[in-house]
This record gives structure tokens, C-alpha cells and sequence, in this order.
């Protein structure tokens, strides 16, 4: 198999590699919360009561995704794509090798796909889910119908896709700037490692977002198409919102005087529309956005992601002939699901007491944006990093955002689209799936 072959070519080199990197663990005692105990979800002052119909295991995230994957028949985050990728794969892992040891970006893509981190979100996962929880028209024929897993194979393809895009997205994340505007025309010839690093790193998304564009293209339905194809527009036009460095790593903007605290609003979700509650195959609307913490965060990471799993539930719902209502509340559900996701995975470097030695976490995680709108000055240590986030003394703004209510903030922040993502699911049939995907929310709150 060809992710066998991956394994055996390259994963001892990295695998070597990461073990000289620095690991922090954290280890939890789990308990079990079986059925009919209440898991509650508390915002502030609201508290909201969610009942979890099946077993799930506190702290454990891989559980929850592991018998969510056995309820669709899905395989684990990037393994789906062994039958497409084959010998094509392996190539590329034999060229990966040869980056070990070079430092280059791509290695860290790499090593999340490869390991299966829990950062990276299983998408296809969730659009299978979706489809299963909301089932399909009766009129539908069976030759379409994968009944063993409760889909349609159309939906199943799509699943493969919109991990492809997100895959590619990644990918396509680990290209290094080899020439600022100060170093411009200069002789790259001694990067030789580097430039080998760009070209797998673009060939091999470029690659990625071809096969899925010929998958879109095979279940013909020009609506999905152009659905998807606003995705690829998102996912391209988030990579240009707000100040950047020189590596295009992006930097938190200045906070705006005059601010409404969202993340403390229950009622706020509408304030956060970007135009793409009306027609979300337009350009979003950014007018006022950016210097806002929390429409700010909203904005990258729906165009990040959230756009991407939003509409490819969106499209699950079409294929399964769901009128237009039912599918406009599909993007509603993997948006805001994107989005409790994001907050979760932005608050892990700040569950630490300290930094460990040499890590770094994003600059515009919920927690510092939050942040920087409590305490101004700290942004005079983000200005360091105009020309690189490496300039940055990142434990001095780890330190800083632990003592504010950033942290804080951002637990709001992530159960209020919890809350709204679990919503849409009460609107649906009581089903495994839709408990399966009630215990992936609640595990989030939980990592």
C-alpha cells in the first residue's frame, strides 16, 4: 500500500527527527460519562445543558473521532487517499527524505500528515457524518447508494475531496520565501535543499488540488462545482488578510479604540456575518474587520477552513437532494464547528505554565488577538516580527497573554460555535452519526 510505502521510505527519518524536537505531555486520568449523564457547555453567565446519548471518554479525543470513523466505515485523515495517490506518494516521500535535516517547512506538514496529529481535522470525516445524520431522498437510485455505510458514493467522493483541498492547503503552506525584497535577484545556488523543499511543496499541493478538481468534476453537478470552487477562492484569499512577515507568516493587527466585546455575547453570532449567510459563493465581505479581535480571527479562519468543511456539508446535503433550507444550515454547522475547532487548537500552547524552549504558536491565535485588545502595549513586541515572527520573544507574550483574560476569552469564544453547531444537529434525526458528532464537540471542550 502506498501508505506503507511513505512509513517505510521516510518515516524512521522523521521519526528520528521529531524525537530531537522538544514534547511536552500532559497526562490526564479518563473517566467514563456514559448515557443519561448530562455534559454541560457553559458560556459566562448562560449555562447550556447538552445531553451525550452515548459513551465518550473524557479527555479523549481520539476515541471519539475512532467510533465516529467505524459508524461510516471511514478511514483514518489522509490514509483515504492511498487507492488515488499510489506510487505517485511514494515518489514523493523518497524526494521528502532528502529534506531531513534541512529545517525546511515542509517537514512539518509532513510530519502532521504522516502522524496523523489531532490538529490536523478529520473533514471528510465529519462531511461523511453529515450526510449519514441527514440521510438522503428514497427516489435516489441504489446503484448510488453505498448502504453498508448509510451514503451515497457521491458523498463518500466528496469526502476524499475536501481533504484533498485541505491537504493541498497545507502543503502549499510549507513554501519558504527564498528572496525578500532586500535579497532579490541574489544567487540561490547554496539553497539548493530549500528550492527542492518549494518545488515538492507545490508540485505535490498542485498535484493534490488537480485529482480533486477532476473528482468534482466527475460527479457533474454544476452547482457542487461552483460551491467548491468558491472554497478554493476562500482558502486563497486567506493567505492575504492582515499584516505578514516576509515568510507571509501572518501578524495580529493593531486593535481599533472603539470595540464591541463579541466573545462575551451570546447573541453576537450575527454581528460576525461576513455576507455569507446570504450567498456564500460571493466574496466575503471585510469592510471594518480587520483590528477587531474577534472579527478579525473569525474572518482568517472561516476563509482558512471554515469555509472549506461549511460548504463541502453544504454540498453532502445536495447530493442527498435536501432542500435548500437543510443545506444553508449543512454551512452553518461545519463553519461553526471550523471555527470551535480553531478556538480549541488556538488555546493548546496556553494550557502550559511555560513555554517550552524554542516553541512558537500563532500570533493570531484567539488568545493573543483577545489580548492585545486588553493590554495595547504588548503589540510593540509584535512589531519585532515585520520582518520575521523569529524576532519575536515569544515566552514574553506567552507570560502576558497566561496573566490577561485572553485565555479566558477564547473558552467563551469556542463554546459559543459549539453551541451553535450543536443547534443545527437537534434540527436533525436521532441517529449514531448525529450522536457521533455531538461527542466530537464534546470532546473538543474537553482536550
Amino acid at each position: 500500500m502506498a501508505m506503507s510505502k511513505v512509513i517505510r521510505l521516510c518515516g524512521r527519518h522523521l521519526r528520528h527527527w521529531s524525537s530531537q524536537s522538544s514534547r511536552t505531555a500532559t497526562t490526564v486520568s479518563g473517566a467514563f460519562v456514559t448515557s443519561p449523564e448530562v455534559r454541560r457547555l457553559s458560556t459566562g453567565d448562560l449555562l447550556q445543558e447538552k445531553l451525550a446519548t452515548k459513551s465518550v471518554q473524557r479527555h479523549d479525543w481520539n476515541r471519539a473521532v475512532s467510533e465516529a470513523e467505524k459508524i461510516v466505515g471511514y478511514p483514518t485523515s489522509f490514509l483515504s487517499l492511498r487507492w488515488l495517490l499510489s506510487d505517485e506518494i511514494a515518489n514523493v516521500a523518497l524526494h521528502l527524505r532528502k529534506l531531513v535535516g534541512s529545517n525546511h517547512p515542509l517537514l512539518k506538514a509532513a510530519k502532521t500528515l504522516i502522524y496523523n496529529d489531532k490538529n490536523q481535522q478529520a473533514w471528510g470525516l465529519i462531511v461523511l457524518l453529515v450526510s449519514k445524520a441527514a440521510g438522503h431522498l428514497d427516489n435516489i437510485p441504489d446503484m448510488e447508494q453505498d448502504k453498508s455505510a448509510g451514503v451515497l458514493h457521491s458523498q463518500r467522493a466528496l469526502a476524499e475531496v475536501t481533504e484533498m483541498i485541505r491537504t493541498s492547503h497545507l502543503v502549499h503552506q510549507g513554501m519558504l520565501n527564498l528572496q525578500s525584497y532586500d535579497n532579490a535577484g541574489n544567487d540561490l545556488s547554496g539553497d539548493s535543499d530549500m528550492i527542492f523543499g518549494n518545488k515538492i511543496a507545490l508540485l505535490g499541493g498542485d498535484y493534490l488540488l488537480a485529482n480533486a478538481s477532476q473528482q468534482v468534476a466527475t460527479l457533474r453537478n454544476q452547482d457542487l462545482n461552483m460551491l467548491i470552487s468558491s472554497a478554493f477562492r476562500d482558502l486563497a484569499e486567506s493567505n492575504f488578510i492582515g499584516e505578514r512577515d516576509e515568510q507571509n507568516n501572518p501578524l495580529p493587527t493593531k486593535p481599533g479604540t472603539q470595540l464591541k466585546e463579541l466573545a462575551t455575547d451570546l447573541n453576537s453570532l450575527e454581528d460576525l456575518g461576513f455576507g455569507d449567510l446570504e450567498d456564500n459563493t460571493e466574496p466575503m465581505k471585510i469592510d471594518g474587520v480587520v483590528g477587531h479581535p474577534e472579527k478579525e480571527w473569525s474572518l482568517r479562519h472561516v476563509l482558512g477552513g471554515g469555509s472549506l468543511l461549511g460548504k463541502a456539508c453544504m454540498a453532502a446535503l445536495m447530493l442527498g437532494g435536501h432542500p435548500k433550507p437543510l443545506q444553508k444550515q449543512g454551512y452553518v454547522f461545519g463553519k461553526h464547528l471550523a471555527l470551535a475547532w480553531q478556538a480549541c487548537i488556538d488555546m493548546q500552547p496556553f494550557l502550559l505554565p511555560t513555554l517550552p524552549l524554542g516553541a512558537q504558536f500563532s500570533l493570531v491565535s484567539a488568545p493573543v488577538l483577545f489580548h492585545l485588545e486588553h493590554d495595547v502595549a504588548l503589540y510593540e513586541e509584535i512589531e519585532k516580527g515585520s520582518r520575521s515572527i523569529h524576532n519575536i520573544d515569544y515566552t514574553k507574550v506567552h507570560q502576558a497573554v497566561l496573566n490577561g483574560p485572553g485565555l479566558e476569552r477564547t473558552k467563551i469564544l469556542q463554546r459559543k460555535h459549539s453551541l451553535v453547531a450543536l443547534k443545527v444537529l437537534d434540527e436533525l434525526p436521532s441517529t449514531d452519526a448525529r450522536t457521533a458528532l455531538q461527542n466530537i464537540i464534546i470532546a473538543m471542550q474537553e482536550l
